[in-house]
């Protein structure tokens, strides 16, 4: 929605608009590779008018509505899987405490690690029905790992009532399983499961004051979304359906 008709592929790279953070995300990405995670673009440089440059990744990537193929348990578990990887190496690389890391959707708590953000599917590159890449590191910023799982959740479980997730998910996913499945592939701990549907909650008021904060400021393309998805009953609806199946996200992540 931000870089919509801004974003080109030549050849083997991407040239898109260059976040503000660039200057200290390019070298982590690159640090990120050189701790063995290989699964996001690889920034080549910046060029005179703003734009950067990152190798291209080949592979597939979900648009709403998404195919069924992309939401099956194994590429749920994938997601999560490569998340875990991500995590795993980012914590051996040194967050640039002096950059002014976007707040739009980070973790309030803050943390020492750099945070993707936005794992939305279409954020995501699979190749066979299994997630390969991640893309799309603008919103990245320091927090805890997982509240990046939250958020991930929100998109892939997804963490959505049933009639907001009619509108871009196949029927009939199971959400609380769905949860436990990540869960698992990511690895997470029985402390760490326990504070997960808590966090989700939270994560999703941060995503409700994005978007208010993109509303009030005009964005059209934030402002037809809101239309499109039922306003702001739908965020009313979705604030009061994750209260009232706490327990239930809480006893499939434990049991």
């Amino acid at each position: 929605m931000v870089n919509v008709g801004a974003v080109f592929r030549r050849g083997e790279l991407v040239e898109r608009p260059a976040p503000p953070t660039a200057g200290a995300l390019h070298p982590y990405l690159r640090a990120l590779k050189e701790h063995g995670f290989d699964a996001a673009p690889t920034p080549i440089g910046l060029t005179a008018d703003g734009r950067e440059q990152l190798t291209f990744i080949p592979g597939d990537v979900a648009l709403p509505p998404f195919p069924d193929r992309f939401m099956t348990t194994a590429a749920l578990r994938s997601v999560g899987s490569l998340l875990r990887r991500l995590h795993e190496a980012g914590a051996a690389v040194a967050v640039d405490t002096r950059a002014e890391w976007p707040r739009d959707l980070a973790d309030p708590a803050g943390g020492t690690m750099l945070c993707h953000n936005d794992v939305c599917p279409e954020n995501v590159v699979f190749r066979e029905g299994r997630a390969a890449a991640l893309i799309d590191f603008d919103l990245a910023a320091p927090g805890r790992p997982l509240w990046d799982v939250a958020m991930t959740a929100r998109y892939w479980v997804p963490m959505l009532d049933p009639a907001s997730a009619a509108a871009a998910y196949p029927a009939g996913l199971d959400a609380p399983a769905r949860l436990r499945v990540l869960a698992d592939g990511y690895g997470l701990s029985a402390g760490e499961r326990a504070e997960l549907p808590g966090v989700i909650e939270q994560a999703t008021e941060v995503c409700r004051a994005f978007v208010t904060r993109r509303v009030a400021e005009g964005d059209p393309g934030y402002l037809q979304a809101l239309a499109d998805r039922g306003g702001w009953e739908r965020w009313d609806r979705l604030r009061t359906w994750l209260a009232d199946h706490r327990a239930t996200f809480t006893a499939a992540l434990l049991n």
